[in-house]
This record gives structure tokens, C-alpha cells and sequence, in this order.
């Protein structure tokens, strides 16, 4: 199986927590089950240089807005447009085989809901979620979902 690529932004840091637990993880299975894929995660930022992707990834984005309830009154998404932007160059929608949200469960229907506008505009699934910087649960939920999609993916 190929490698598991991630793209993912962190404002606050919980998001690049989260991402150094899961590469650790990954790290582990791939060395106690050789089947087991590699994994390669990579921060994007406002000075990320827009590439086109020539590899599947799954893009990992946290829940930042300012204004609005994104629900019935709008929504303006606050710091985390460049990942949006870099998935939406040339064909890098192509690539992404799915998003995975983050955020603060006390925000209720905003919980996640970049990360659901981002699998909605850029016609990829949903894939998973997890609160703030995430537990050792969630990283293996989160490892296994993006497994199963690898391999949903490689036998079309």
C-alpha cells in the first residue's frame, strides 16, 4: 500500500499535537506489521507555496469563525483558508480522499464544521473527527478510518 499522506493546518497548535500523535502511531504499526502503510504529514500555511498533488491525501482541518453561526446566519471562516485555497489549486480536489475535522465539542453544530464545508465544496467525504488535541482513541480511529479508505480507494 502506498503511504498515508496527510495535509493539515494548526493554528493553535492542537491540530500539528494531534498530527505528531498520529505519526508516531502510524510510525508503530508500520514497524510492528510491515503491511502496515508509511505515513507523511505536512503542515500548510499562508506561506505554503500552492503545489498541484500528484498523490492521494487526506486533509486535516480545525474549526475557526469569526461571525456568524455557519448554520442559518452565515459563516466567515477565520485562519484556516489556506489549507481551503491549496486543496482547491488546479486538481489537488483530485487528490484529497477525505477530510478530517477538529474542534471544541462546546460549540455545538459548529463543532467540525470547516471540516464538513470542505467535504461538502470540494465533493470528498467526511471521514472523521476528534476534540481539540484528540486522545490515543482517537488516533486510532482516525489511523484506521484513513486505512480503510487507502484501501476503498486503491481497489477502484
Amino acid at each position: 500500500m502506498q503511504p498515508i499522506q496527510a495535509l493539515f493546518i494548526s493554528i493553535s497548535g492542537n491540530t500539528r499535537s494531534f498530527m505528531d500523535s498520529l505519526t508516531e502511531y502510524a510510525k508503530t504499526q508500520h514497524a510492528n506489521h510491515s503491511a502496515s502503510p508509511l505515513f507523511k504529514a505536512r503542515e500548510i500555511s499562508d506561506v505554503t507555496d500552492l503545489a498541484v498533488e500528484s498523490h492521494p491525501y487526506f486533509a486535516f482541518v480545525p474549526t475557526y469563525l469569526d461571525g456568524g453561526n455557519g448554520i442559518d446566519n452565515g459563516v466567515k471562516e477565520l485562519m484556516t483558508n489556506s489549507l481551503g485555497e491549496y486543496i482547491a489549486y488546479k486538481s489537488n480536489r483530485n487528490q484529497c480522499l477525505g477530510v478530517i475535522g477538529s474542534g471544541n465539542k462546546n460549540f455545538n453544530e459548529q463543532y467540525c464544521l470547516t471540516a464538513k464545508r470542505y467535504a461538502r465544496d470540494y465533493g470528498v467525504p467526511f471521514l472523521d473527527n476528534y476534540e481539540l488535541r484528540g486522545t490515543s482513541k482517537d488516533v486510532e480511529r482516525v489511523y484506521q478510518s484513513m486505512v480503510n479508505r487507502m484501501k476503498t480507494n486503491s481497489a477502484k
